[in-house]
Formats: structure tokens, C-alpha cells, sequence
């Protein structure tokens, strides 16, 4: 883990529009779990242990998936979810990345009842809400890349993950 560090989304110049949180600490790789909740209580856990979210946050990610799920299929047929739920439950801006061992199932976004199965879980905590906009918009860089998504399935580095997630967002390092 980086010490006195943290990382944020740029905007105009070199003046921050987001505090965001993102380090080796915060990435699984070959996560083993079940299914989808699994996952989310996994990674909800180590998020609230590391003080960025409340208690709360877990179970409200549970509940928000299965009401807006956020699973999505890509080019690369290796589809990624980005959960994500209410700023109330959040305490610190902070991503977790998974890279799960075996897929799981995730409902599709935008469809009641379709599922596709998850390989790679971008899990957000932001502490308001128009700011997951932002974040949303530059994740989809990441899953449009059908290199990076490889990469990121086969890649073990977790040092080499978050050079290169913190390149794909355009998030700079600060001391």
C-alpha cells in the first residue's frame, strides 16, 4: 500500500474534480466466490474494515444490485459489473477492483431479467452522487478496450494492475 498517497480523477488542468482512493490494497485478483452477493460482501467488507464505507454500505450494495443491476457484457466477451450505491453509506471516495477467479453471474444493467457472467467487478464507493457520473464515464474507456480487459484477467501484478487502471482513468498520483 502507498503511504500519504492517494489518487484522483483529473479536471481541468491539474485541479482535481474527484478525491479518489485507489491502491494495491483495494484489488483482488482470482477472487473465489459463489456468487454475486459473495463477491459484494467480500468487497464491501474490506472497504468498510479500511473505514472508507459505513456498516450500511454492504447490505445496501446487495439490495441496489438486485434492483438496478449493473452487470455488463463487453466486446471482449468478458463482461464487468460496477456496483455502486447511495453516497449516505460512504465515508471515503474509494475503488475496489476484483478479478474473480471463476465468473459469476450479475444481472445485465438496463434489463429485468437477463444475467451475464462476471469476471471482472469494479466496486464504488463515492461520497456524492453526481460524482459517480464522472467515474462511469471513465471506466467505460476501460471497458471498450478489449487489451485491457484481457490484460486485466490474466495479470497477477497488483502493482502492474493499478499502473495500469490509474493510466486508463487518467488518475495522477499525489502526495
Amino acid at each position: 500500500m502507498l503511504k500519504n498517497k492517494s489518487s484522483f480523477i483529473n479536471g481541468v488542468g491539474d485541479i482535481p474534480v474527484i478525491d479518489l482512493h485507489f491502491d494495491e490494497s483495494l484489488i483482488f485478483c482470482d477472487l473465489k466466490a459463489k456468487d454475486q452477493e459473495e463477491v459484494l460482501k467480500v468487497m464491501g467488507n474490506h472497504l468498510y474494515e479500511k473505514n472508507f464505507v459505513k456498516e450500511s454500505f454492504i447490505d445496501a450494495i446487495i439490495e441496489r444490485e438486485k434492483t438496478f443491476p449493473t452487470g455488463l457484457p463487453t466486446s471482449s466477451n468478458i463482461s464487468v459489473a460496477i456496483p455502486h450505491t447511495d453516497s449516505v453509506h460512504v465515508n471515503k471516495k474509494a475503488i475496489s477492483l476484483a478479478i474473480l477467479e471463476d465468473a459469476v453471474e450479475f444481472g445485465i444493467m438496463g434489463e429485468q431479467e437477463a444475467k451475464t457472467p462476471v469476471k471482472i467487478v469494479f466496486l464504488l464507493a463515492i461520497d456524492k452522487q453526481d460524482s459517480h457520473l464522472k467515474i462511469l464515464q471513465k471506466l467505460i474507456s476501460i471497458f471498450q478496450n478489449e487489451e485491457v480487459i484481457k490484460f486485466l484477467t490474466i495479470e497477477k501484478s497488483k502493482t502492474l494492475i493499478k499502473t495500469k487502471i490509474i493510466e486508463c482513468l487518467d488518475l495522477k498520483e499525489m502526495n
